[in-house]
């Protein structure tokens, strides 16, 4: 979603006391950003303007909410919309905390040590072309961040019937079980289903809301996942692309090449921990 520069986003967000200026510096830390570290922890990737994350934070206190976005400008109405939220309930935002993350390096922020007991997922971008589809919250590489620190659930809401759809055989290949599905939410809706403003503008608009609930592998959590952005990775990478050409490597093989660059690097990590165990 496109929103306009707002110079006062940043500003504001700096200012807020529920409003976290360095995700990468809390990462293992996130649970003591609360004034009850021991209550259930949730996240939700890319919150837009806080239409969900709000109203769930006020409607459960017994939970703790980290919302994340990549744009401050979202964040600044999520920002507002959770004041705004808390006061209409008489309470301080205790239990909720917003901060500025491209989701693609989740695995820096957030750690097993974080112990995550749900993901939400809310009409997230679809990626629609082929070569955009990588960027999905929902596609495989990012399931494999999620599921080294989540011991729940994974809840993920979508009008885009494609996005759906493929998003099920992403969850599937990635051994993740799917324990509830619809393709029309709305057609027995639950009680503790929350609306913002856009499933009702695509519910107006005669579109289906498509929901799953879905379970990571039970071996998963705490396992180390490559970062993708470290500058040994993005050097052999770049290295890679340059060796075969700017443009003449399609995305699948890049994929592979990449994966097979990250499955060498793991190897030889375990290798030398395993040398030095025995020395």
């Amino acid at each position: 979603m496109r929103i306009r520069f707002k110079k006062w986003a940043r500003p504001e967000l700096a200012a807020s006391p529920f409003c976290m200026d360095d995700a990468f510096s809390l990462a293992g830390k996130w649970r003591a950003q609360f004034a009850k570290p021991e209550q259930p922890f949730y996240v939700e990737l890319g919150c837009g303007k806080g239409g969900w994350v709000s109203q769930a934070a006020v409607l459960h206190p017994e939970c703790n909410y980290l919302a994340l976005d990549i744009k401050s400008e979202m964040l600044g109405v999520a920002k507002r919309k959770t004041e705004q939220a808390f006061a209409e309930a008489g309470r301080e935002p205790d239990n909720i905390r917003l901060s500025i993350l491209n989701i693609e390096r989740f695995s820096e922020v957030l750690t097993p040590a974080d112990a995550v007991d749900r993901i939400y997922i809310n009409f997230c971008n679809p990626w629609p072309k082929e070569g955009h589809k990588k960027r999905r919250l929902t596609h495989p590489r990012q399931l494999r961040q999620y599921a080294a620190v989540l011991r729940g659930e994974l809840h993920f809401k979508t009008d885009d019937r494609d996005l759906f759809e493929e998003s099920l055989e992403y969850f599937t290949e990635s051994g993740w079980e799917i324990l509830h599905k619809t393709f029309d939410l709305h057609a027995d809706e639950p009680a503790d289903n929350i609306r913002t403003e856009h499933e009702n503008m695509f519910t107006d608009m005669g579109k289906k809301i498509n929901f799953l609930i879905a379970k990571p592998p039970a071996d998963a959590f705490g396992k180390p996942v490559p970062n993708l952005h470290a500058p040994e990775t993005v050097k052999l990478l770049r290295s890679l692309e340059k060796q075969h050409g700017i443009g003449i490597l399609t995305d699948e093989e890049f994929e592979r090449q990449k994966q097979r660059i990250l499955n060498n690097a793991q190897e030889a990590e375990h290798d030398e921990g395993m040398e030095l165990e025995e020395s």
